[in-house]
C-alpha cells in the first residue's frame, strides 16, 4: 500500500476528516488530499507530525514495519527500570534456547489470562 492510501486508510479508520487532519497539520484540505492521492510526498516534519496524530510510527507510514505502535508507546514505562523499548531490545538478543523459552512462558501467561477471564 503506497503512503497516501495508507494515510486515507487511517483517517477513515479513525473517522477524522480531512479538515481535521489539515487543522492539525496547518495546511490545507486540498494538501491533505493530494498527500492522499500521492500527487504530493509530506516532508520529514510533516511525516512526524502525522505520525504523533495518528498515533503509530514514522516507520509504519513509510511501511517498513507492520507494527503500528507510536513512540510513545516504546517509550511507556513497565516499570521503575524498564520501558517497552527496553523489553524489546532485550528480547531481540535472546539466545536460541532463551527465546524458546520465553515463547512458552508468553504462552502459558496467554493461557492463564484467559482462564482468568472466563471465570
Amino acid at each position: 500500500m503506497e503512503l497516501g492510501n495508507l494515510l486515507a486508510s487511517l483517517r477513515k479508520e479513525r473517522g477524522v476528516l480531512q479538515k481535521e487532519v489539515a487543522t492539525y497539520l496547518n495546511v490545507t484540505v486540498a494538501t491533505v488530499s493530494n498527500y492522499e492521492k500521492g500527487v504530493h510526498a509530506p516532508d520529514l516534519n510533516t511525516l512526524s507530525m502525522l505520525a504523533d496524530f495518528f498515533d503509530v510510527s514514522t516507520d509504519y507510514l513509510l511501511q517498513r514495519t507492520e507494527y503500528k505502535a507510536s513512540i510513545d508507546t516504546l517509550n511507556q514505562q513497565l516499570s521503575a527500570d524498564y520501558t517497552v523499548s527496553d523489553l524489546m531490545n532485550t528480547i531481540v538478543e535472546l539466545d536460541q534456547r532463551n527465546m524458546q523459552a520465553l515463547l512458552d512462558y508468553y504462552e502459558l501467561l496467554m493461557l492463564r489470562n484467559s482462564m482468568k477471564r472466563v471465570k
